[in-house]
């Protein structure tokens, strides 16, 4: 019986296309009601009555506030780390961040966008307070409804590294970069020299 279960489930879903099934059209928005995969739901109570029915990845989506018909004045801004949130819901004036394609201003109003994050300074500006980060590596998630999600591998507030130990660090890997002789070592050493890099960018611009 349930060697049969996704044959049987996907012949359900089917509904005689003969194969062809419709999925649902792609988008980054989150919808404004919560939702649920309804066609499977129900497909599944035919194949097999007795069991509940599984969670989907729908159902762990919260639903977000509608798109506005203006441009709020605001950008909502979560900036997430593994080990916290250092940001939640806050409303700011706009968030520059180091996207690999280079510095990346969001605005309210900002078209949908992600983008990847690289070794480099973040900054929130809200009125005439800018805070900065210098963030390592993660993914910018910019929604249509002027909702920004940045969530970053490690992060640490400007003003808390120490700029003689960023500069010692940078000479001690151009160093090992120059005198690297193997492939592993000089990929090693570049990427102390690139880090080390951005960090004294972060603290002088």
């Amino acid at each position: 019986m349930y060697r049969q279960a996704p044959r049987l489930l996907i012949r359900a879903l089917d509904g005689g296309r003969g194969g062809r099934l419709i999925g649902r059209a792609f988008s980054t928005g989150v919808p404004v009601a919560p939702v649920e995969d309804s066609a499977f739901v129900e497909a599944w109570k035919k194949v097999a009555p007795n069991l509940e029915p599984p969670k989907t990845p729908l159902s762990f989506m919260k639903p977000r506030p509608p798109t506005p018909s203006s441009i709020p004045s605001k950008l909502t801004v979560n900036f997430v780390l593994p080990y916290q949130s250092e940001i939640s819901n806050k409303e700011v004036d706009m968030v520059i961040v180091p996207a690999t394609t280079g510095q990346m201003g969001v605005l309210p109003g900002h078209v949908a966008t992600i983008a990847e994050l690289k070794p480099g300074l973040l900054s929130v500006h809200d009125g005439n307070e800018v805070t900065k980060y210098f963030v390592s590596s993660g993914f910018a998630f910019i929604h249509a409804n002027s909702i920004a999600d940045i969530v970053a591998v490690e992060a640490v507030p400007v003003d808390r590294i120490d700029p003689s130990l960023v500069q010692k660090g940078l000479a001690d890997f151009t160093q090992k970069l120059s005198s690297a002789t193997t492939d592993l070592e000089k990929a090693e050493a570049q990427i102390g020299v690139d880090v080390h890099s951005a960090l004294n960018a972060a603290l002088t611009g």
